[in-house]
């Protein structure tokens, strides 16, 4: 009796060193020089339960702005089972953008885009599909026909929402959008597939940054069977219409090399991969951004006035020249409107705008940030107050008089930094612009318990509608 008491006595103690010994690898992590200070928090979870607590969506989060007091501008944790370095050093950012092009993700955002997507994969590869995009989502795609499309879409889904009173802003940019770039990716679909192509959006804003267990029921195990309802849907439609002989819409065309400048090599399956990304990314920011725009326009009647006169006047203009449709001229001088969407690009733009993997130690003074570990950088100096003169007030007004087409700089970062910034920033803008548009041709309020948060993704726990009634003076003026 005595030996088996002692046999299990030394195991459980073999256990207790054990499991010490890897508590302490966890806490210390090793590397080729000095890390830069910081906690890596419990084993597997790390810290990722206090940096996903939900914050004001206005500004920096509070996991970040307190381990700045504490640690500086770049520190060490670990977030979604990785070992991650967060900064908030504008410089660093910039050089590490500049020489590590491997996108740093948790593994849950790996499996959702897929592991042989071009967008994650080489630097070669995304500077491929990053051509191939502006071909399609560049100034001259959006020049010659997505303006038509999402003004068309825009005023129509404006006009429903009047009548019944009010519309969800997100909701309803959402839909905006997946309707233009389905026509103009996907062409004519069957009713059938269309229907469930849509039904599979609703598992992804509650996918996004999660950890990465794949757990029948869970967030991630919904996600994965979404994901591939969505990529059966898309290479069905595609082989349909190949096999058919239809007539390809210019973005397959694009990316099948039957337009100059497109692609020679990329097969079907790559070519669903990449429109699958497409669609998840554009409906997972813009409509989210719009949507807590139109809540800091509401809450600043001066801004909302100042809109209401830019659009009313272009309103006049278009029906003493008897026209109705939007044109590239007109989204080019709607000065104030492109004002008030930098300004909040600017302050909504709180989460990490650059992803890397580090893709070999690097070396910050005397720390050394090693390879393999994700590089979070923050764009803190959107909210620096030598750089913007009382940074969280939102006053579009400090944008006058600057390059409003201008979608990166040392200050002005919301679109990401080197060879992985935003493709279809001009594609987002424009969107926001012609909603707004179309928004300010009715009298319109949010609704005051309205509120946004964020919790890496923006978040509007009570909805983001607002109130339309028709405005006789704006309606006929307008036609």
């Amino acid at each position: 009796m005595v030996e088996v008491y002692e046999f299990w006595t030394m195991i459980i103690s073999l256990v207790v060193v054990k499991l010490c010994h890897w508590i302490y690898k966890w806490r210390n992590p090793t590397s080729n020089g000095k890390l830069p200070p910081g906690s890596m928090g419990f084993p597997i979870i790390g810290e990722t339960l206090e940096f996903m607590k939900p914050h004001d969506a206005f500004q920096l989060p509070t996991f970040l702005t307190r381990k700045i007091l504490r640690y500086g501008p770049v520190f060490r944790t670990s977030l979604f089972g990785a070992k991650v370095i967060i900064s908030a050093d504008m410089g660093l950012n910039m050089e590490v953008a500049k020489t590590n092009h491997a996108p740093g993700a948790p593994k849950s955002l790996a499996r959702l885009f897929g592991e042989n997507n071009l967008f994650v994969q080489s630097r070669e590869s995304h500077k491929h599909v990053r051509n191939l995009t502006t071909l399609f989502l560049g100034s001259q795609g959006l020049r010659l026909s997505m303006i038509q499309s999402i003004d068309s879409l825009a005023r129509t889904h404006m006009e429903v929402g009047a009548k019944n009173g009010g519309l969800d802003v997100k909701e309803t940019t959402s839909k905006i959008l997946i309707e233009c770039l389905a026509k103009k990716v996907m062409g004519d679909m069957e009713a059938d597939a269309a229907k469930e192509l849509t039904h599979c959006w609703r598992y992804f804003p509650r996918g996004w940054f999660r950890f990465s267990w794949n757990i029948p029921g869970n967030g991630v195990y919904h996600m994965l069977k979404a994901r591939k309802q969505m990529m059966d849907l898309l290479k069905e439609t595609v082989l349909k219409k190949r096999e058919s002989g239809e007539q390809f819409e210019e973005f397959f065309k694009i990316i099948f090399g039957e337009i100059e400048g497109g692609s020679k090599t990329m097969n079907i399956e790559e070519a669903i991969e990449y429109v699958f990304t497409l669609f998840v990314l554009a409906n997972e920011t813009t409509p989210a951004v719009l949507a807590a725009t139109v809540k800091l326009i509401n809450d600043n009647p001066k801004v909302k006035q100042e809109l209401r006169r830019e659009h009313e006047r272009i309103f006049r203009d278009k029906t003493e020249k008897d026209e109705a449709d939007l044109t590239w001229e007109d989204y080019k001088s709607m000065t104030f409107t492109q004002m008030v969407i930098n300004e909040s690009l600017r302050i909504s733009s709180t989460v990490p705008t650059m992803l890397r993997m580090v893709e070999h130690d690097f070396h910050v003074g005397d720390y050394t940030i090693p390879a393999g570990w994700i590089f979070m950088g923050f764009p803190s100096v959107h909210f620096n107050p030598e750089m913007y003169e009382d940074p969280l007030a939102f006053n579009p007004w400090r944008w006058e008089g600057k390059d409003l087409r201008g979608i990166l700089s040392r200050t002005y970062m919301p679109f990401g930094v080197g060879s992985r910034l935003c493709v279809g920033a001009e594609f987002a803008k424009l969107q926001m612009v012609i909603f707004i548009h179309h928004l300010c041709r009715y009298r319109w309020s949010m609704k005051t318990e309205t509120t946004v948060l964020r919790r890496f993704i923006l978040m509007f726990p009570r909805g983001s509608d607002v109130q339309i009634s028709e405005d006789s003076e704006v309606a006929n003026s307008s036609g």
